[in-house]
């Protein structure tokens, strides 16, 4: 079956109907307090700017109320349109049998559905001459979002049916502009690629145009819209950057350590009093804690140590705000970035400003020109922050990396520097060689690096890739003497997310290649060589075939969990399938609880710049899960968060030094909320979000103190400001903060340091009803 949208390079035809009678939609995503939330954009900001877009190029859309108008008019159902349950009942009954037997399977008959209200489905629609700005309406159940999500298998409700219907036969729209990353419609059930038509995507899509802007650095999730929906990615810019800085008591204790460093000098009585204060307010505010000082340190190495930990929490990189599609951020906002990129690349400023400049008008043309059937010239994905100029400017429609060529040369460097790293940083907290370790591979990280993490998995067992000298392909492996290598071979073991197994399906075989090789060599002993006590054992694991994602985070949001055990075993039931060694996707439990209670470590690489461990809650089914699961084998690992935001050089941090280090740096740092604030209802949900993954980490990991929930409630709903502001701006977000703080006190996750704390979540909560 052909794509409903021509492969980059092709043009559709002019459509036959002009601008001012063409109708389009743009649909938005709707979890609790997030509509119009798409990552590193903001939504409602961004629909108001495209309407304003539309309208200058001939198209009959009116100006649109302010955002904030359109968001409450979308959530709180005065933007409506209806499709009638007969009308309904007639498109259904022209859809494969299948597919419709399982929706009523699954949901029952279509008036039980939720939307339906006086015999029509309501759908949260704001018409606007030939605009219809609407949400996305949940696939599944509103109290299992994030659990539908990604669900192979579960058909969608009917209200998410006849929303498509509507779009197609209702309203007939010429073109959808699915709003930011990412929706539903391409992770529904059916083929991963080449879909049939009987794969879900397809039965309700149809043919329908499909314009999908798309942050640029997430090359993997815009391959799945291309594959299932034949989506026209247009790449969008990231948020503006700017460096943490100092707040609070770290601002306070930088400005003593410089005191101090006088001092010595001139001064040593005056010196001496200083590193008292210093470190009696390290301790007080818990900085202490944070940066690992103990008592068997000396004053001198404490205060070095401390001086090192400010430093690097100061120049973290985090975001400023969030982008507008098609605009370009203030003069003022562009300097991070400039920073952040120009430092990776070590690109000339003026070029990289040009091109950043160049990426709003070249956003907005390249919406216009998919509208019309013009060609959108093709352009890669991938994070300026690392190098990668060639994204620049955006508005282009993404491709990605060629899988043959994983890793890339330079990702090999990369990688296998990173593997030293993660074995010293081993060496000196255990004093002894890993012997076992557990290695999370994402399939948009290997596509953003070419490979890096790949490459750290080939290092640890002593394998190199071969290139083909021409198509610079990887061809081969070549497996390291003990000599060349220096040191054990470690045993890995691959946790491969979905869109990794559906994409790097050469780098599976690549790699189990390699051990195999590897397991064979019974001269070198098992004490240099921990591959050879398990030869033929399965070594990658993930979800089933068509599945993505783990869903833990659904589990926490919906309080639906009894203990931490609940976790572990959750994830070892979604990684269960192995991969490689003939497996094709076969349940294997027992093997992968095996691996897992034997891991010595698990390490997790965070190569994107501006991003953290607290921005999603993936990062919490990944890590968290796996500390939960290896704790319900008896096993107690390591648990690093390897930092390669700089390309070159990548940061070991344990999980809980991870944490400590986002929350002061980022989530409870002011300039970081003034940021969001600046965009309102969306800024909201992202103060929001950050409250409930702090929330989804410390349930899962148990790596969450006291004083970063203190931290972050201080910042936030703590704060006069910020609470005002996140009430007036989007109650429904600030009741799913108030609920995560709640949810944490109640738990015993939390224990703060106020009693007043739960009584004052509770009259918010009702306060922003």
């Amino acid at each position: 079956m052909p794509p409903t949208w021509p492969p980059p390079g092709c043009a559709l035809p002019e459509r036959r109907a002009p601008r001012a009678s063409s109708p389009s939609s743009s649909p938005t995503i709707r979890p609790s307090g997030r509509t119009a939330y798409a990552v590193g954009l903001d939504g409602p900001a961004s629909i108001s700017t495209i309407a304003a877009d539309l309208a200058a190029a001939g198209y009959d859309v009116p100006a649109l109320p302010d955002p904030a108008v359109v968001m409450r008019q979308l959530e709180d159902g005065e933007a409506v349109a209806e499709l009638p349950l007969a009308a309904y009942r007639d498109l259904f009954a022209r859809l494969p049998r299948d597919f419709a037997a399982a929706v009523e399977a699954a949901w029952g008959p279509p008036e039980a559905d939720p939307a339906v209200r006086d015999g029509a489905f309501r759908l949260a629609v704001l018409r606007a001459g030939n605009l219809a700005v609407a949400v996305q309406p949940d696939r599944g159940s509103r109290t299992d979002r994030a659990g539908d999500y990604h669900d192979p298998n579960l058909a969608p409700r009917h209200g998410y049916v006849a929303f498509y219907l509507w779009l197609r036969h209702a309203l007939k729209v010429d073109a959808m502009i699915h709003l930011g990353t990412h929706g539903t419609l391409e992770w529904l059930p059916g083929k991963a690629i080449a879909l049939s038509a009987t794969c879900v995507p397809r039965v309700l899509a149809g043919a329908l145009p499909v314009v999908y802007p798309f942050i640029v650095n997430n090359p993997g999730e815009a391959a799945q819209a291309k594959r299932r929906i034949g989506a026209l990615t247009l790449g969008h810019l990231t948020p503006p950057l700017t460096t943490a800085g100092t707040h609070g008591a770290t601002a306070e204790i930088e400005t003593l350590l410089d005191e101090f460093a006088g001092a010595q000098t001139l001064d040593g009585r005056r010196a001496g009093r200083l590193a008292d204060a210093i470190l009696d307010k390290a301790r007080d505010s818990g900085l202490a804690d944070d940066c690992g000082l103990s008592a068997d340190l000396s004053r001198e190495e404490s205060l070095a140590r401390l001086d090192a930990w400010i430093c690097d929490v100061k120049d973290m990189r985090i975001g400023d705000g969030l982008h507008v599609y098609g605009r370009a951020p203030a003069p003022h906002l562009s300097d991070g970035t400039l920073d952040a990129i120009c430092g990776a690349a070590g690109a000339d400023r003026d070029h990289v400003r040009t091109a950043l400049g160049a990426s709003a008008d070249a956003e907005r043309h390249g919406l216009l020109a998919a509208l019309d059937g013009r060609f959108v010239a093709p352009g890669p994905a991938g994070a300026p922050t690392r190098g990668r100029l060639d994204v620049l400017p955006t508005g282009r429609n993404l491709y990605t990396v060629d899988p043959r060529q994983v890793p890339t040369r330079t990702a090999w460097e990369l990688g296998r520097r990173t593997a030293d790293e993660v074995i010293a940083r081993y060496l000196q907290d255990h004093g002894d060689w890993p012997r076992r370790i557990v290695l999370d591979l994402w399939g948009s990280a290997t596509m953003r690096t070419g490979g890096d993490d790949f490459a750290q998995a080939l290092a640890l067992i002593g394998a190199r890739p071969v290139w083909d000298t021409t198509s610079a392909r990887v061809s081969g492996t070549e497996i390291l003497t003990l000599a060349a290598l220096g040191r054990p071979r470690i045993d890995v073991t691959l946790r491969i997310s979905g869109l990794f197994r559906d994409v790097f399906e050469t780098q599976i075989a690549l790699f189990d290649d390699a051990v195999s090789r590897i397991a064979a060599r019974t001269e070198e002993g098992p004490d240099e060589n921990p591959l050879i006590e398990a030869r033929g054992e399965a070594r990658i694991f993930g979800a089933a075939p068509g599945a993505y994602g783990i869903g833990l985070a659904h589990k926490v949001v919906t309080g639906a969990w009894t203990d931490h055990a609940d976790f572990g075993r959750h994830y070892l039931s979604a990684s269960a399938h192995a991969y490689g060694a003939g497996q094709d996707g076969a349940a294997a439990p027992e093997a992968l609880a095996a691996r897992v209670a034997g891991a010595d470590a698990f390490v997790h690489v965070q190569d994107l710049a501006g991003q953290d461990l607290l921005d999603a809650g993936a990062f919490a089914e990944h890590e968290g899960g796996f500390a939960a699961a290896a704790a319900l084998t008896g096993n107690r690992p390591a648990l690093y968060h390897v930092d390669a935001t700089r390309g070159g050089e990548a940061k070991v941090r344990t999980l809980g030094e991870e944490i400590a280090r986002v929350v002061r740096g980022r989530a409870s740092n002011p300039r970081w909320l003034a940021g969001q604030m600046r965009h309102g209802h969306r800024g909201a949900a992202e103060i929001a979000e950050t409250i409930g993954n702090l929330l989804a980490m410390a349930a899962t990991s148990g790596e969450v103190g006291d004083r970063q929930f203190d931290q972050l409630f201080d910042a936030t709903l703590g704060d006069d400001a910020v609470r005002t502001f996140m009430v007036e701006a989007n109650p429904a977000a600030t009741r799913a903060a108030a609920w995560s703080f709640s949810e944490a006190l109640r738990r015993g996750l939390w224990i703060s340091r106020r009693n007043s704390v739960a009584a004052g979540l509770a009259e918010l909560m009702e306060q922003a009803a």
